[in-house]
This record gives structure tokens, C-alpha cells and sequence, in this order.
């Protein structure tokens, strides 16, 4: 595996650099070795924060982690990635069996699962009415939501705004085709 380590606030030491690869190369035993590994650490104020983003295909395999601690989120992200492995395997078996991405062993090596089942339970219909980001901002958060999706007038498309983790801060979805 290929590794690209960055961090955001922080230098990156040889010897966190070899701690990271070393816990990585757990996820070994999964890839090929020409598979690519993005790991960003950054630190705000006393929070650690760990993302490993693993593209496959036109697929992503990504943890991200917030502790106190940069040696306990690199665990819990590598713990992550490897369960998301293991639970999506089916999954990434059927789509990525010609590419060449994950190792035969591991793709052969049938482990049953029944959190491999995705049951919805809920289906919910609504009206789209066209209006601007800010606007559905405003709505998600009179509705008590997460996420909200609409139609947005200038583009003619359907978009989703979300909040994000940092206080008062959103996020915006638009497709691209």
C-alpha cells in the first residue's frame, strides 16, 4: 500500500509517520499493494482529529475520528476501516472483482453476516418547492433536522444542505453529472 500523509496544524513526524504506517498495514492483508492510502491528522485546540480515506474504484472507504489523543483516533479509524471491510465485503465483492483492488484471499473468504442486510423501514414523499440555500437552511433548522433537501431555483436542480459538526456551520450538496 501507498500511503500520503498530510496534517493540518501539526508536522508530521518520522516517528508518528512510521507508527501510522505500521498500524496501517494492518489493512494489508485486504488490498493490493498499488492501493493508495490518504491519512489527514489535524489538531484544533485539545481536539485529535484522524481521517483515512481509502478510494477503490469509484468507491471510498473512509473513517474519520475526533479524540483527546492522535495515537487512540489512529486505532479507532484503522478499527473503523477494517469494519467496514469486513461488513461491505458482498458488496465490494460484486463491484470490484475485476479491478484488482482487493486481495483474492480476502474476497474469497465467505464470512455471513446478517448486518449485511439493508432493511428501510421508512419511506417518506414531499413536495419540492424551489428556493435558495439559505432559505432551506432556515427550514431544516424549524423542522429540528440534520439535512434538508430542495429545489434550488437559480440551478434547476435538487440540492441538500446539512449542518455540519462545527457549531453553527452548514454544508451544501449538488450534483454534478
Amino acid at each position: 500500500m501507498r500511503y500520503t500523509i498530510t496534517g493540518r496544524n501539526m508536522d508530521i513526524t518520522k516517528a508518528l509517520r512510521n507508527i501510522i504506517e505500521d498500524k496501517l498495514n494492518k489493512l494489508n492483508k485486504f488490498f493490493e499493494e498499488n492501493t493508495e492510502v490518504l491519512v489527514t491528522l489535524s489538531v484544533n485546540k485539545k481536539r485529535h482529529i484522524m481521517e483515512i480515506t481509502i478510494p477503490i474504484g469509484g468507491s471510498l472507504i473512509r473513517a474519520e475520528v475526533e479524540t483527546d489523543n492522535m495515537y487512540r483516533a489512529l486505532d479507532e479509524a484503522v478499527d473503523i476501516v477494517e469494519r467496514q471491510l469486513v461488513k461491505h465485503k458482498g458488496k465490494l465483492n460484486k463491484k470490484h472483482r475485476t479491478d484488482k483492488l482487493f486481495k483474492d484471499d480476502f474476497l474469497d473468504n465467505d464470512i455471513s453476516d446478517d448486518e449485511d442486510v439493508i432493511n428501510i423501514v421508512r419511506s417518506k414523499k414531499f413536495a419540492l418547492k424551489p428556493m435558495d440555500p439559505e432559505e432551506a437552511c432556515l427550514q431544516m433548522d424549524l423542522l429540528g433536522h440534520n439535512f434538508f433537501v430542495f429545489f434550488n431555483g437559480s440551478t434547476e436542480e435538487v440540492n441538500v444542505v446539512y449542518k455540519r459538526k462545527k457549531e453553527g456551520t452548514y454544508g451544501f450538496i449538488e450534483p454534478e453529472f
